[in-house]
């Protein structure tokens, strides 16, 4: 079979090459991958940007396929079935967090761009039905994070106020779909416009593009502030979105990737007794919650662009410059 691996020798930091064929152990379930998903960790790898990267491990976290082998003690799944991945690796039993051996799956471990993977079979769904593989494979890791900070993290309600920062990038446009799933009045923040009238297009209720400098009172204006705001950049940002949550507002961040603030309002957040969290992936049960939901909801995934698994670097590249509506796949 052939992959995608990390090379950090390389220029490019990551190699398509043939790899060895798998054959499943027991309680392991052999997968035909028909497509997989970027996510930055991804790009972050190539970068060097995690610990412990080592050379020659099979990226990614995302993928959608069919059952090819079934190891022994295997029960419950069939050779053939059509199946998604859920990339979180114990969890563990705390369903307020993860436990210290919690892993995702395409680093430190094998993932999910090659021909093959292998995997534990409680790892593994029934892909929903009314989803290709490609529109599958582009769910399980932003799917599940969006999930776990809009509905455990944030307690999402029908009528609140939502703000989703960041449209565009794979959690935003989950929780801007999520929301809307569950009748929430959601609005977005984008740097582009032509995101945000693909959100507007979604049933978003308005956007706003944060590179203006007065977003946040634009936002104030047309919205009159947010009951609930997820997040994905934190840094400086942090304080508009203190400033635009309502009295006893949530605001939600799953990442940082405009790093630490180099202040913080804190009176404001005492003032208005504001609850600030953090959030991460998600639980099994978060998992089989969200693939419920999805299903229910008719949830369909925004492919941004579909590259051959040849094509890898170009895909990468397109990660790494953030011009995607949506997700990235790769098909092998």
């Amino acid at each position: 079979m052939k992959g995608i691996v990390l090379n950090r020798e390389l220029e490019d930091k990551i190699e398509f090459k043939s790899l060895n064929s798998l054959s499943p152990g027991p309680g392991e379930v052999k997968i035909q991958i028909k497509a997989a998903a970027l996510n930055h960790r991804d790009e972050w790898c190539r970068q060097g940007l995690y610990p412990n990267l080592k050379n020659g491990v099979v990226l990614g976290s995302d993928g959608a396929g069919v059952i090819s082998e079934l190891g022994a003690g295997v029960s419950g799944l069939e050779v053939g079935q059509e199946v998604i991945i859920n990339p979180a690796l114990n969890w563990g039993q705390n369903q307020k967090v993860q436990s210290k051996d919690f892993q995702i799956l395409g680093m430190p471990g094998n993932g999910t761009l090659a021909e093959e993977l292998l995997v534990a079979a409680d790892r593994v769904h029934s892909k929903p039905s009314h989803l290709t593989f490609e529109s599958a494979a582009a769910l399980p890791l932003a799917g599940l994070t969006a999930y776990r900070a809009l509905t455990y993290q944030g307690n999402c309600h029908a009528s609140e106020k939502v703000l989703i920062t960041g449209f565009g990038g794979g959690v935003a446009q989950f929780a801007a779909q999520f929301a809307i799933g569950l009748q929430a009045e959601v609005y977005v923040s984008s740097s582009s416009e032509d995101k945000i009238q693909k959100a507007l297009g979604l049933g978003v209720k308005a956007g706003f593009n944060y590179k203006n400098e007065n977003w946040t009172d634009q936002a104030l204006e047309k919205a009159g502030g947010f009951d609930l705001i997820i997040d994905g950049a934190a840094g400086d940002s942090l304080n508009d979105l203190i400033k635009v949550a309502n009295p006893g507002g949530r605001i939600v961040f799953y990442g940082a990737t405009l790093g630490n603030p180099a202040k913080l309002e804190a009176r404001r957040i005492f003032w208005n007794q504001l609850k600030i969290m953090g959030s991460t992936m998600g639980s099994d049960q978060d998992f089989e919650q969200m693939l419920a939901f999805v299903n229910e909801k008719s949830i369909e995934p925004i492919v941004d662009q579909v590259f051959s698994f040849e094509k890898a670097v170009e895909a990468f590249d397109r990660m790494k410059a953030g011009k995607q509506m949506g997700k990235i796949v790769l098909k092998p």
